[in-house]
């Protein structure tokens, strides 16, 4: 059986920096009550004219991702494309990078697991490549945000939290055994899938009752979050799915070289850190720079930790991911 290995990663971000004090001025908030919930100082926005959409973020990671791996577009077999933010309702981003990148009439498969997005979509890259089906396969998490955000004191509880961003990463087959993608676990709940959703528009609630009703404040047009309630199980989640990934690999926390979790919120990755007693150098958060960015987060943070060289080869990198769903997941990688 082959194994897969990350050879090329690339992250893009809006240019438009909004700060907490930027926010301040559009609802009833302030810098002191956002990082002290969420750790965040800024995040990415789209800027009206500036180019950016779901997909084009997405080639633009891609991009540098395939410069990176020493490959062109029609060198890739399969694009997993991995968001909650469509450009359309249907279809799916992955369709639009095979045309704006040229590539051939490969397959294209949208991964719809939002926070764990990512890493669903390594789990199925990694599958495709052990068993021979494909050699190169793009994985993306992109994310556009702010065009869906509430952005009054209303949604302020949701809307401070997320940003703009794109990460992409190239899985190659590998004959190297012991290195590349070690394992993948996978989880979901949906007993609990309301406490962080956006109820619509939906097939529940389509097009000619959105007419109908609107102006309604009742419409559940923004994304809802039970806070605390998500938090609470972001934390145990996060924990039971990473001593998940080390088990079976015959690893200890010990053996973390670097801990990449999804970019939630900074208090819940300063409890699994402590929960796992990683140093700092050994977890890596962007999410004041960034904000939340859904199944972008892994990937860029991914990217980022890469390019500043605290991964380097031969160490042991975990992934790890919660979100809505609820879904969960981690990847074990030797570098």
């Amino acid at each position: 059986m082959y194994t897969s290995k990350i050879v090329g990663l690339g992250s893009y971000v809006p240019e438009n920096v909004v700060t907490n004090d930027d926010l301040s001025k559009v609802m009833d908030t302030n810098d002191a009550w956002i990082q002290e919930r969420t750790g965040i100082k800024e995040r990415r926005h789209i800027k009206k004219g500036d180019g950016n959409t779901t997909a084009v973020m997405g080639v633009k990671a891609s991009e540098i991702a395939l410069e990176r791996a020493g490959l062109k577009p029609e060198d890739i077999d399969l694009i997993v494309f991995a968001t909650l933010s469509p450009d359309m309702y249907f279809p799916g981003c992955g369709v639009q990078v095979q045309e704006m990148m040229n590539m051939r009439t490969i397959p294209a498969l949208d991964v719809r697991n939002q926070c764990s997005g990512f890493v669903y979509g390594l789990s199925v890259a990694d599958q495709f490549i052990k068993t021979g089906m494909y050699k190169n396969v793009l994985v993306i998490g992109s994310e556009n945000h702010s065009g869906g955000l509430d952005m009054t004191t209303r949604g302020r509880s949701v809307s401070v939290i997320f940003g703009d961003g794109a990460g992409a990463a190239v899985l190659s087959r590998s004959d190297k055994e012991g290195h590349g993608v070690l394992s993948t676990h996978l989880h979901s709940e949906g007993a609990h899938a309301k406490e962080l959703a956006l109820m619509g528009p939906s097939t529940e609630h389509w097009v000619p009752a959105l007419i109908e009703e609107n102006p309604q404040e009742d419409i559940p047009y923004y994304p809802y979050m039970n806070g605390q309630f998500v938090f609470k199980n972001a934390v145990v989640r996060f924990s039971e799915v990473i001593n998940e990934g080390l088990q079976s690999n015959g690893l200890n926390t010990t053996d973390i070289d670097m801990l990449i979790p999804h970019q939630a919120n900074l208090r819940i990755s300063q409890f699994v850190q402590k929960k796992f007693q990683l140093s700092d150098d050994k977890v890596y958060n962007n999410i004041q720079k960034y904000g939340n960015t859904t199944a972008a987060s892994i990937p860029i943070a991914l990217t980022e930790a890469w390019e500043e060289g605290k991964i380097k080869e031969g160490d042991t990198v975990v992934l790890a991911a919660f979100g809505s769903g609820f879904t969960w997941g981690s990847a074990i990688i030797k570098w």
